[in-house]
């Protein structure tokens, strides 16, 4: 199987100093596992950078390191240290693997296809796995694994661990049942409870209001004229 390849350099450079390597388009890098000592190493930065962008996240990649007989060594993208802002990266680590072990690792879900829910129900694609775990021998280890979301017909619809489409040689440790997606039907705005109010008081029957009010303006007339009467008599 051709894998893709890349060359290293050992590097003396560390701590702070290796700043100054990375003005000059050098990558630190670390190598270590299965075995082997741990090593820094340097890379060509722009190499490394069109490497990966061309790999999955489990890619499997052939090492040489200068003067080491150039013997090209299985290593994996074990982690990427990158620049908070420009996302360069920093630092790589790099883990030296046996071929024939088996190794669990979480694996990104790629959704494909399209829901008929989302695209003319106006609903919202509900991500309830981004990931699930797998094992497999590195030289089978996917990138990402993929899931068709078009059964998802109706906001009734799930999709489990079980409709995902696991490759040749790779098992999925995930548990079968776990729920990976749905569509949320889309949101129906209520109209305010004030607004219903003010348009039953607008339907109300003319004169009520002048009927109810009327003996209230009566007893006040009453009660004037008492009041007159009564300034009167203590005059």
């Amino acid at each position: 199987m051709s894998r893709p390849k890349l060359s290293a350099r050992p590097r003396d450079v560390l701590g702070k100093h290796v700043a100054q390597l990375r003005r000059d388009g050098v990558l630190p890098a670390v190598v270590y596992g299965a075995g082997v000592e741990s090593q820094s190493i340097s890379i060509d930065a722009h190499e490394f950078e069109l490497l990966h962008r061309t790999t999955g996240r489990h890619a499997l990649i052939d090492l040489s390191i200068e003067g080491d007989g150039q013997i090209a060594t299985p290593v994996l993208l074990q982690a990427i240290q990158e620049h908070p802002v420009s996302r360069h990266p920093l630092h790589v680590d790099l883990l030296v693997v046996n071929l024939e072990e088996e190794r669990t690792v979480d694996v990104p879900i790629a959704f494909v296809g399209e829901s008929e829910a989302v695209e003319k129900q106006g609903g919202v694609l509900l991500h309830m796995l981004n990931a699930v775990l797998v094992r497999a021998k590195p030289d089978n280890l996917p990138s990402a694994i993929e899931i068709d979301i078009s059964p998802l017909v109706d906001f009734d619809a799930v999709l489990h661990a079980s409709d995902l489409v696991i490759p040749e040689g790779v098992t999925l440790i995930t548990d079968t049942q776990e729920a990976v997606a749905r569509v949320q039907p889309p949101r129906v705005e209520e109209e305010p409870v004030v607004a219903e109010a003010e348009a039953e008081g607008e339907a109300a029957p003319e004169g009520e209001g002048e009927t109810e009010g009327a003996p209230a303006a009566e007893g006040a007339a009453e009660s004037g004229g008492a009041a007159e009467t009564g300034s009167e008599d203590n005059a």
